[in-house]
């Protein structure tokens, strides 16, 4: 775009900052008018504009990168690039899936709550050249026959010693697979030797240690469920009422009551002297209560009994 190339150095330099992958803000894919262009939010663009890799950046010699110390001044730098139509403010759809459709907005300011599509690809020199080199091998592989004979030797004697490495691989994964039979009969739980062979380490790494038990790696135990208290209390009473010999919720109830009804005061000489029909009535009263006090109380034995007794 003519718009680019118009561009000053301290412009050119924080655009060329903010499209590297590795300090740059991360950005999404959409779709603008049937093409794929990357996007990001403008909060993105602040803080990498803010990190430390920035200030160090700046602080290069022959750096065209401009100051920032803060967020204002952040936004009035990424503001002053969008004529040079690096970025362009645009509208992202609410929905629409993972690469989502945008539309340049007319409006061009910056904030950053906004979203930015990038019409800059960045330096183009690294994918020419390396487009470049694959060409060049594909010649070399089709013109083998053409080769030296020094040169062919060579890759024969390469592709050998390649071959060996992968044999020897596979070779002692088997070896370590056998061994690990043996031990698992002879020393239990087993021992394996590289542990670290098939893990994700680095290459050195696969061979250290040299050998390791085959122990499992601990299982993660369950916590028992918080129980309520008045659900415990309930529980334990009717863990209770239902071993043999326990008498029921009625049964208890029934036998706690007192075995003898309280009996009534008797006749004093001075009732007595009261009358025929009181004395009468207190000499029946007394003996009533003494044929209570003479009487057991019998207990009931079953819920029903006792029902009908209350009745």
């Amino acid at each position: 775009m003519e718009q680019q190339s118009a561009a000053p150095p301290a412009a050119r330099a924080l655009v060329e900052f903010l499209r590297a992958s590795s300090t740059g803000p991360k950005t999404r894919v959409g779709l603008l008018g049937g093409q794929r262009r990357d996007h990001f939010k403008g909060s993105g663009a602040v803080k990498a504009l803010l990190a430390p890799a920035y200030k160090k950046a700046q602080a290069k010699k022959k750096s065209t990168l401009p100051p920032i110390a803060d967020e204002e001044q952040a936004e009035q730098a990424l503001h002053a690039v969008i004529p040079y139509a690096f970025f362009l403010r645009v509208d992202r759809a609410e929905s629409g899936g993972k690469e989502r459709h945008i539309q340049v907005n007319q409006m061009q300011l910056f904030r950053q709550d906004l979203y930015y599509a990038w019409f800059y690809d960045g330096s183009q020199l690294l994918l020419q050249l390396s487009g470049f080199g694959m060409i060049l091998l594909m010649l070399a592989g089709v013109m083998f026959p053409l080769w030296p004979a020094s040169l062919r030797v060579g890759v024969w004697y390469l592709s050998i010693g390649v071959l060996g490495l992968i044999g020897a691989f596979f070779g002692l994964a088997i070896l370590r697979l056998i061994f690990y039979c043996i031990s698992l009969v002879v020393l239990r739980p087993g021992v394996w030797i590289f542990p670290n062979l098939f893990e994700d380490v680095g290459f050195v790494d696969s061979f250290i240690p040299l050998w390791a038990w085959d122990i499992p790696a601990p299982k993660k135990s369950k916590k028992p469920r918080a129980v309520d208290g008045s659900e415990a209390q309930s529980t334990g009473q009717a863990a209770i009422a239902n071993l043999p010999g326990q008498a029921g919720p009625a049964e208890a109830n029934v036998s706690s009551a007192p075995e003898a009804a309280p009996s009534a005061p008797a006749a004093t000489p001075k009732n007595r002297g009261n009358g025929g029909g009181g004395g009468g009535g207190a000499g029946g009263a007394a003996a009533t209560a003494s044929q209570q006090q003479q009487t057991p109380a019998r207990r009931i034995e079953r819920p029903s009994e006792n029902l009908s007794a209350l009745d």
